[in-house]
């Protein structure tokens, strides 16, 4: 299925929206990419052309997709209060979202249009390839806790959208975490991923403003097991037993908010942790070999779980050392908690002392983060890990379901009454 441009509203009858002249959901030039997802779970790849990930589907893209290279990931704080103003927002942000997964400029494109107003796309992607970008959307605990009444949304937050509790060896950045809603922006192009978030944010001018935001490399995580398994900072293979995109029990299982378990809106959707993760970069580089493997437990060669000869043999727990990462972080030691992850490496230069500010900026899906990350971050408090790394960042978003059609848009099944 194609985009159509069906009702499209001119671009110079909008231009006084906001002062940018944005004009939303106009043509759909192309047309080689398929716009919409069937199935629940497989999702097309595209990667050899970098081309286009579905936009349209039962589940938004960027959780199960096969993990692209790079991210810009951004939290924002909403700005109004103005129930229809920010479902306005929505559209226009959905209908945006749809062209850039396409490899489309926003609205008419970065030139050629009123030289009085700014052009509809800010322009630096193109010319460039889709590049897998994919665009999710979550909702945070604040959005209800700031706007329920006002949105109409009070009694809509799910239960299980929780503050999360402070952990042991938490050390947060207030300005580094939370936020009223997010947007994940994935890609094999950062510059891709860049001008997407550039781009909503402009689009949002005066409804949000960005809280805070992460810049991501080098997937720490796979959702396609067939491929390598890729290395984060610290030098070890990160995500050997991830959800496989293809797995689709597993995927229901762990990832997927089940119609049983409401609320309504939410229904195909899922819940996503984010945490900034800052690694002692330096005082893991000065650890012996021996002492690094036996703290993750798995060796650095290979992969392989402590006395196995392959990265993927079944671990065998009680090999480990009792406070190694593996055993702890390991579904059987957490009552079977599984999480989808997507995390990825970043470094923000360096601190005042000279050190590196890198690490891992960790994501993860999951059907409930109580059963989830949370069960699993509290059974890593005595994990001898600790000493080398320090959450410093961390929020939760409520993610909604998949844009079913070009008709739907960013959470219609929450704000399900028309603006």
């Amino acid at each position: 299925m194609t985009e159509s441009t069906e009702g499209t509203p001119s671009r110079r009858a909008l231009i006084g929206w906001g002062g940018a002249g944005l004009a939303l959901g106009a043509v759909a030039a192309g047309g080689a990419v398929a716009m919409t997802r069937t199935g629940n779970d497989v999702e097309p790849v595209g990667a050899a052309a970098g081309g286009a990930v579905a936009f349209h589907g039962d589940h938004q893209a960027g959780i199960a997709t096969p993990v692209q290279d790079r991210l810009h990931f951004a939290a924002f704080d909403v700005k109004t209060d103005d129930r229809a103003e920010f479902v306005r927002m929505l559209k226009d942000w959905t209908a945006a979202a749809r062209r850039m997964s396409a490899g489309q400029p926003v609205g008419e494109g970065g030139f050629g249009g009123l030289a009085e107003a700014p052009p509809d796309d800010t322009g630096e992607a193109l010319g460039l390839k889709p590049s897998r970008l994919t665009l999710t959307i979550g909702f945070g605990p604040s959005l209800f806790e700031k706007y329920g009444e006002s949105f109409g949304i009070a009694d809509a937050r799910p239960e299980a959208l929780v503050e999360l509790p402070k952990f042991a060896g938490d050390n947060l950045d207030r300005n580094r975490s939370g936020g009223d809603l997010c947007i994940q922006a994935c890609a094999d192009d950062p510059q891709v991923a860049v001008h997407a978030i550039r781009n909503l944010a402009r689009i949002g001018f005066g409804k949000v403003v960005i809280r805070w935001s992460q810049l991501g490399f080098g997937k720490t995580s796979s959702t396609t097991p067939e491929e390598q398994t890729p290395r984060n900072l610290m030098g070890f293979k990160d995500g050997t037993r991830n959800i496989a995109g293809t797995e689709t029990d597993r995927l229901k299982k762990f990832v997927w908010v089940d119609p049983s378990e409401g609320p309504a809106w939410l229904n195909g959707g899922s819940y996503l942790v984010a945490r900034r993760i800052r690694m002692h970069i330096e005082t893991w580089d000065r650890t012996s070999l021996q002492e690094q493997e036996d703290i993750i437990g798995r060796d650095k060669g290979e992969g392989a779980p402590v006395g196995k000869a392959k990265e993927r043999d079944k671990p065998f727990l009680k090999a480990m050392l009792p406070d190694a990462h593996v055993r702890l972080a390991h579904p059987d030691s957490n009552d079977g908690a599984t999480i989808l992850r997507r995390g990825y490496s970043f470094t923000d230069g360096t601190d005042g002392l000279g050190r590196l500010d890198a690490g891992l900026f960790f994501l993860a899906y999951q059907r409930d983060p109580r059963t989830g990350f949370i069960r699993i971050q509290r059974n890593l408090a005595p994990d001898s890990l600790n000493e080398y790394i320090q959450h410093v960042g961390s929020a939760l978003f409520a993610v909604p379901p998949g844009v079913r059609d070009k008709d739907d848009w960013w959470g219609s099944t929450l704000f399900s009454e028309e603006a």
